[in-house]
């Protein structure tokens, strides 16, 4: 599970904690509460690792990144209380509901460049020439909203929040893809680490030697798939993730139903 948790995330700068949390759900027999901190522990790991080859190639924005993990320190912290005081049913709900927003939206910016249209949406620009985003008041308004929502999601959840980033930005912004992708692991590695250690202040304790293979697995594959990504265009990665997200939400609503 590890390995295939870390190869989407290196893939799509998504996608870890919202495989690891049902899949640690449905292997290990534990609750999602229980499940969350060890998933959230394995994908920020992992996405530290893949952030390091992402700043090698220049594709991290940081400061965006940086922004986003600041904006999103309190909503963390919310979301974690109020993962504790909600139902099994709810959180699972709501962990589906999510993931098909998020792929909806990534559905239409599909669409919008295969049409070959410019983001006309795009709140917040890359200036083609710098590589950087072109920074103002409301470019960092959006930047901050977005890194609120995933914190509140990272905390909720137990994910670290880029199946939130990716979309939105790519929605929002006319960042690439790929650019999209390692940003949001950026992100993830600092905002997770909050969610870790809020988690830990508030005595979740870690199983030991099930969270040191699952987070070894992950590094593993976070690195395979940092190479592979390098020879799949942007469109099929997105496709992928589209998928995916959709099938982990209707495995979450059949659960929440029965």
């Amino acid at each position: 599970m590890g390995l295939l948790i870390g190869l989407v995330m290196g893939l799509t700068g998504a996608g870890g904690g919202m495989l690891a949390v049902p899949a640690l759900v449905y292997s290990q027999g534990w609750s999602m509460q229980q499940a969350m901190p060890v998933a959230l522990l394995a994908v920020t790991t992992g996405a530290l690792i893949g952030s390091v080859e992402g700043f090698s190639k220049g594709l991290v924005r940081y400061r965006a990144a940086i922004v986003m993990a600041l904006a999103a320190a309190v909503p963390t912290w919310l979301g974690v209380q109020l993962a504790h005081r909600l139902s099994q049913t709810w959180l699972m709900g709501t962990f589906a509901l999510v993931l098909l927003l998020a792929a909806a939206r990534l559905t239409m910016q599909l669409k919008q460049d295969e049409a070959g249209a410019d983001n006309k949406t795009a709140l917040a620009r890359v200036n083609q020439q710098t590589g950087r985003f072109d920074w103002t008041a409301g470019t960092g308004a959006l930047i901050a909203s977005i890194g609120g929502v995933a914190g509140l999601m990272t905390g909720l959840l137990g994910v670290g929040g880029g199946f939130i980033i990716v979309p939105m930005l790519r929605q929002f912004t006319n960042l690439s893809m790929h650019g999209a992708v390692a940003t949001s692991l950026f992100f993830i590695s600092l905002v997770g680490s909050m969610g870790v250690g809020s988690a830990l202040m508030h005595g979740v304790q870690l199983p030991l030697v099930l969270s040191a293979v699952f987070v070894t697995a992950t590094i593993v594959g976070m690195l395979f798939a940092r190479r592979l990504i390098s020879y799949l265009p942007s469109r099929i990665v997105q496709q992928g993730f589209i998928v995916l997200m959709c099938s982990v939400a209707a495995s979450l609503l059949w659960r929440a139903a029965h």
